[in-house]
C-alpha cells in the first residue's frame, strides 16, 4: 500500500489516492456483506412458540385466591381462501401494501427501528407483515437490537421458504384484535357475529384497524373517543385501498355513504361480569404502565397477575351502590332516574393500595367505561380542602405588594352570596355575563353569613370564602398543592375562580388518593392495583410497592383532617355519622346539580363516591334535579349513603382508631373588613367534641397507639382533638395567637379576564 504516497511532496503526500479510497470502501462493503451472509447462513427458523396458541391470564384477589381468568383460547384458525380477497387487501393496505413484492423486510423501516433501539430511543416497529408474523410466531416480545436482527434474518428466510399466502394466513391467524379475539375468525365473530368468510370490505377495514390499538378500538360501539379513532382509521384504510387500486373512487364513496360499520355489542365471558371487568381493566393498565407490557403481550396470555383488590370490600361497595339504587331510583316510574351512574374508589391511605372499585353495573350489562377511573365529572366542593391545605402551606396575599400572611381555619372571610372577588393585585375579577361587568360569586343559598371562619365555610360548604381564599393564595400554589396531593395535571381546570370550588375533573381514584394524603399525615402514595406479575414461572420487575412521598407537613394534613371532621360532626356531612366511628369528609355538588360527591375517611380507609347522569348515546353530563325524588341532589344525600353503607361493612370488626389531635397553629389573618376580635379572643383550633354512637354489634376491638400517633385507638369513637402542639410546617408554627387583619390598599389597574362560576 503506497501510503504515505512516494514521490509526492507536502500535503499531496498525505492525501490518499482514489485507488486507496475506493479500495477501502469496497473492502468495507465486502466486510458488511460477509457479516450479513454469515448471519443469514447461521440463522435457523425455530419452531413455533407454544404461546402462539393463546393462553389465559389469571387475576388474583389480595388474599391470593383466584378472581377471574381472561384470554382463554378464543382462536379458530382459518385458511386464507376463507377470507375474502378484498378483506385480505384491507390488511395489506393498512399495514404493508408492498407485501407481495418485498423480500419480507422493509429496509428503511428496519434501519430506522434498529437505530432508535441502539441509541436508546423509543422502540419502533418498522415491520412488514412478514416480520410481524415472525415476531408473533417464532420470537419473544423482547424489545432489543438482537431480537430485531433475528426477526429480520428469519423474515428473509421465511420469505424464501414460505409462500406469501402462507405468511399472510399465519399473520391473520396470530394477530390479536381485542375483545379476547385471536385470529380473524374470532374477530369476525366477536365484532360482527359472522364468519370470516362473510366479512364485507367495510367490516374488514375496521378489523384491520384494531390490530394497532385493540384495547381502545374494541369499545368502538360504546365509547365516543374509541369510535372517533376507529372511524378515522377505517376511513384511512378505505382511502389506502383506492390508492393501491383495489377499490375505485365510486366504491369508496359507497362505503363511506353507508357509514361506519359499528361493531355489535360485546358479550364477554361470564368471568368479566359485575365488577370483574373494571378490576381486570384497572390491573391491566397498571401492569402495562409499570411492567413494559403491551396489549398484544397480555392478549397472548400466560400471565398471573396479583392485585390489591379485596374481595369482601369490592362486594360490599357493589352491594351498597345497589342498595342505594333500589331505595331511591326507579327509572320505570320516574324519568329523571334514567341514566344515573355511580363511580367509587377505596384505598388504604397508608400504602395507596386500591382495595375496592365500583366502575358501573358491569360489562355484562353493556357499561364499559370504568366510572372509578373516568375523568370528566367535576368534583365540586370536595376540592376545597386542597385550597385550605395550600393556604396553610403558603399563606395568602391580602394586600397588593405585601408578603403572604398566615392563614388558619379560624381566618375569617366574607361568606355572603353575590360578593365580588379580588385577585392578589386587589383587582375585582370581571364577568362579561354580569350587567356590572364584575364577577359576583354565588353560594348555593342566599344566606347572609357575614364574615365567617374558613372552618365554618368548609362545614356549611359556603363558596365565596374559598373562591376569595384561592385568589389570595394564588393559582400556582393551589395547583401545586393538588399535584403534590396526588391529582393529575391533565384533569385540573385552568386559572378561573371556579377552579377553587371544583371545576376540575379528577377520577374517583385520584380524589381518594388526594384525601388519603390528608389521612396519612401529608404522605402521598401513588395509587396501585398490582403487587406481582408472574410469566413463565418468573416474576416480572416493576411491581414494587410505591414509596410514600411527603407532600405537605403533617401539621397541614392534620389540620385539614380536623376541619373535615367538623363537616361530618356538624356540617353538610352529618349523614356520615351513621358510620359510628371517627370520620372526616367533604360533600360536593356542582352547577345545575350535574354531579354529586362524598369523599371521606377513617384512619384505616379512604373512599370517594361520585354520582352523575349521562345519556350513553349523547356525551355530556345532565342535571340530576329530580333524581330519586330530590328537588336538588347534593353529595350529602345518595353519595353519602353509598359511602356509609360501604364503610360500615368494610370496617366491621376492625379496631376503632382515632385521628391525631389537631395541631396548635400560630397567628392567623382575617380578610380585610372582618370585625376585629375582642382582646380576650384567641384562635381556637380544635373542633367541639362529639361522640357518635358506635354500633352495638360487633363490638370493635382496640389496639395500642403506634407510629407517629396518628392511629391512636380509644375505647369509643370519640373526638380526641385537643390542644397538643403539632408538627410545624408552612407559614404556621406551634403556638396559639390572635387574628390580625391586613391594612387595606387601593385597587388599581384593569382586571385580568377570567370568569367561571362554581357551586358547592
Amino acid at each position: 500500500m503506497d501510503y504515505p504516497r512516494a514521490g509526492r511532496r507536502g500535503l499531496r503526500r498525505w492525501l490518499p489516492s482514489w485507488k486507496l479510497v475506493s479500495g477501502t470502501f469496497l473492502l468495507f462493503v465486502a466486510g458488511l456483506l460477509g457479516l450479513f451472509g454469515y448471519a443469514y447462513a447461521t440463522t435457523t427458523i425455530p419452531g413455533a412458540n407454544p404461546d402462539t396458541q393463546a393462553q389465559s391470564n389469571t387475576f388474583y384477589w389480595s388474599d391470593g385466591s383466584v378472581m377471574t381468568t381472561q384470554g382463554a383460547t378464543n382462536r379458530q384458525n382459518v385458511d386464507l381462501a376463507q377470507v375474502p380477497r378484498l378483506v385480505q387487501w384491507d390488511f395489506l393496505a393498512a399495514e404493508n401494501a408492498t407485501f407481495y413484492s418485498d423480500p419480507g423486510v422493509d429496509t428503511q423501516g428496519m434501519l430506522r427501528a434498529v437505530y432508535h433501539m441502539a441509541t436508546g430511543g423509543e422502540v419502533q416497529s418498522g415491520s412488514t407483515i412478514t416480520q410481524q408474523f415472525v415476531k408473533n410466531t417464532y420470537l419473544s416480545q423482547d424489545q432489543s437490537v438482537s431480537r430485531k436482527l433475528r426477526e429480520i434474518m428469519i423474515s428473509l428466510k421465511i420469505g424464501r421458504q414460505m409462500s406469501k399466502q402462507q405468511v399472510l394466513q399465519g399473520y391473520l391467524n396470530t394477530c390479536y384484535y381485542g375483545r379476547d379475539a385471536y385470529g380473524i375468525e374470532a374477530a369476525a365473530r366477536t365484532y360482527y357475529h359472522v364468519h370470516a368468510s362473510q366479512l364485507t370490505v367495510s367490516q374488514g377495514a375496521f378489523i384491520a384497524a384494531t390490530v394497532n390499538e385493540p384495547s381502545l378500538l374494541m369499545h368502538a360501539d360504546t365509547d365516543p373517543q374509541a369510535k372517533a379513532k376507529a372511524k378515522a382509521r377505517w376511513t384511512y384504510v378505505l382511502d389506502r385501498m383506492v390508492k393501491i387500486h383495489k377499490l375505485t373512487d365510486a366504491q369508496e364513496q359507497q362505503y363511506l355513504a353507508a357509514g361506519f360499520p359499528t361493531p355489535e355489542p360485546y358479550t364477554p365471558s361470564a368471568g368479566m361480569a359485575g365488577q370483574a371487568g373494571y378490576l381486570v381493566q384497572t390491573a391491566e393498565k397498571y401492569a402495562e404502565a409499570h411492567g413494559s407490557l403491551t396489549d398484544q403481550q397480555l392478549g397472548r396470555g400466560g400471565y398471573q397477575i396479583y392485585t390489591t383488590f379485596d374481595k369482601k370490600k369490592v362486594s360490599a361497595l357493589s352491594t351498597s351502590v345497589t342498595a342505594m339504587e333500589r331505595k331511591h331510583l326507579d327509572p320505570q316510574r320516574r324519568s329523571a332516574d334514567k341514566d344515573v351512574q355511580v363511580g367509587a374508589a377505596s384505598m388504604d391511605p397508608s400504602t395507596g393500595a386500591i382495595v375496592a372499585l365500583y366502575g358501573g353495573p358491569g360489562w355484562n350489562k353493556g357499561h364499559w367505561t370504568d366510572n372509578a377511573d373516568a375523568t370528566g365529572v367535576p368534583v365540586g366542593s370536595t376540592f376545597k380542602p386542597v385550597d385550605l391545605a395550600a393556604a396553610l402551606d403558603h399563606g395568602a396575599v391580602f394586600s397588593p405588594g405585601q408578603p403572604a400572611a398566615p392563614v388558619t381555619p379560624d381566618s375569617k372571610f366574607d361568606g355572603d352570596d353575590g360578593i365580588t372577588i379580588k385577585n392578589r393585585q386587589g383587582q375585582e375579577l370581571p364577568d362579561a355575563k354580569d350587567p356590572t361587568g364584575l364577577l359576583h360569586q354565588r353560594n348555593d343559598v342566599p344566606t347572609k353569613w357575614g364574615y365567617i371562619t374558613l372552618r365554618k365555610a368548609m362545614e356549611q360548604s359556603v363558596n365565596t370564602p374559598y373562591v376569595q381564599l384561592g385568589e389570595y393564595v394564588g393559582y400556582d400554589n393551589v395547583e401545586g398543592e393538588a399535584l403534590k396531593a396526588g391529582l393529575l395535571r391533565t384533569t385540573l381546570q385552568y386559572d378561573t375562580p371556579g377552579f377553587y370550588i371544583g371545576t376540575s375533573t379528577p377520577s374517583a381514584i385520584r380524589m381518594a388518593d388526594a384525601y388519603a394524603t390528608f389521612d396519612d399525615g401529608g404522605v402521598q402514595h401513588e395509587p396501585y392495583s398490582v403487587t406481582k406479575v408472574v410469566a413463565d414461572g418468573r416474576q416480572l420487575p416493576g411491581f414494587d410497592k410505591p414509596k410514600g412521598i411527603t407532600a405537605m407537613p403533617a401539621s397541614t394534613a392534620d389540620t385539614v383532617t380536623d376541619v373535615l371532621r367538623g363537616v361530618v360532626e356538624h356540617g353538610t356531612g352529618t349523614n356520615a355519622q351513621a358510620l359510628g366511628r371517627p370520620a372526616a369528609g367533604k360533600t360536593g355538588t356542582t352547577d345545575d346539580y350535574k354531579s354529586a360527591w362524598f369523599i371521606g375517611y377513617t384512619p384505616q380507609l379512604t373512599t370517594a363516591v361520585s354520582m352523575f347522569k349521562e345519556d350513553p348515546k349523547n356525551a355530556g353530563l345532565q342535571s340530576m334535579q329530580g333524581v330519586g325524588g330530590y328537588a336538588k341532589v347534593f353529595g350529602a344525600d345518595m353519595p353519602t349513603e353509598v359511602w356509609t353503607g360501604y364503610m360500615t361493612a368494610a370496617l366491621r370488626g376492625q379496631p376503632v382508631q382515632q385521628f391525631p389531635p389537631a395541631p396548635q397553629l400560630s397567628q392567623s389573618t382575617d380578610e380585610y373588613g372582618a370585625p376585629s376580635p375582642t382582646p380576650s379572643a384567641t384562635a381556637a383550633q380544635s373542633t367541639p367534641p362529639a361522640t357518635p354512637t358506635a354500633p352495638a354489634t360487633p363490638t370493635p376491638t382496640t389496639e395500642p397507639c403506634r407510629g407517629h400517633g396518628k392511629h391512636c385507638v380509644g375505647p369509643s369513637p370519640t373526638d380526641t382533638a385537643g390542644t397538643t402542639a403539632g408538627t410545624g410546617g408552612g407559614l404556621l408554627g406551634g403556638t396559639t395567637g390572635g387574628n390580625t387583619a391586613p391594612a387595606p390598599t387601593p385597587t388599581a389597574g384593569t382586571p385580568t379576564p377570567t370568569s367561571v362560576r362554581g357551586r358547592p
